[in-house]
């Protein structure tokens, strides 16, 4: 199946430096696998952004970014991983990211983006995150006792919202979900 059978128009734009193929996940809902090759840095961030984008608004909110391919990530493509998360956590989706290479895994660590992410070893984890994700077991999710991602403080929320870590003083905020994001 082509990127254009399962989102229309998708590859009517391309860049050589960043590659997407699609695979869609037929047994769960909404959930698409993209295999990235190449490098995103500020100059095809905007490209990336769009194609994504493209697939959330065709309703696939439940992401799987097949990141093996992927020898580089700027800063700047970190940012656009996080607008996606941003994108598709209101409408009851997710993402993960899939077979992160060493390097551009500590660029994650580097600016402590690595624990807002789910990041999984292989495919079938990726699909059992998004079907246990969609049986409601997320009720309880509160207090939440985690991590500071930037000075490893261990922290409790006593429901979802933006508070100061009492170590480092750096603005976290939580969501309804229970994921950590700087604030």
């Amino acid at each position: 199946m082509t990127n254009n059978e399962i989102i229309a128009g998708f590859d009517d734009e391309k860049d050589e430096s960043l590659k997407i193929k699609l695979q869609k996940i037929a047994e769960v809902e909404g959930c698409l696998v993209l295999y990235l090759s190449g490098y995103i840095d500020t100059y095809n961030s905007n490209y990336f952004q769009k194609r994504v984008a493209k697939a959330i608004e065709s309703g696939f909110i439940r992401l799987v970014f097949q990141c093996g391919g992927l020898n580089y990530v700027s800063s700047t493509g970190i940012g656009s991983f996080t607008a996606f998360l941003k994108s598709v956590k209101p409408r009851g989706g997710d993402l993960v990211l899939l077979e992160i290479q060493p390097k551009v895994y500590e660029v994650f660590q580097l600016l402590g983006f690595s624990q807002f992410f789910n990041i999984k070893d292989n495919l079938d984890d990726s699909v059992n995150f998004f079907r246990s994700g969609t049986t409601g077991e997320q009720l309880s999710l509160f207090p939440k006792v985690f991590s500071c991602p930037i000075c490893s403080k261990k922290l409790k929320a006593l429901k979802p919202g933006r508070f100061r870590c009492s170590e480092c003083k750096t603005i976290l905020a939580i969501d309804n979900s229970g994921q950590v994001f700087l604030g």
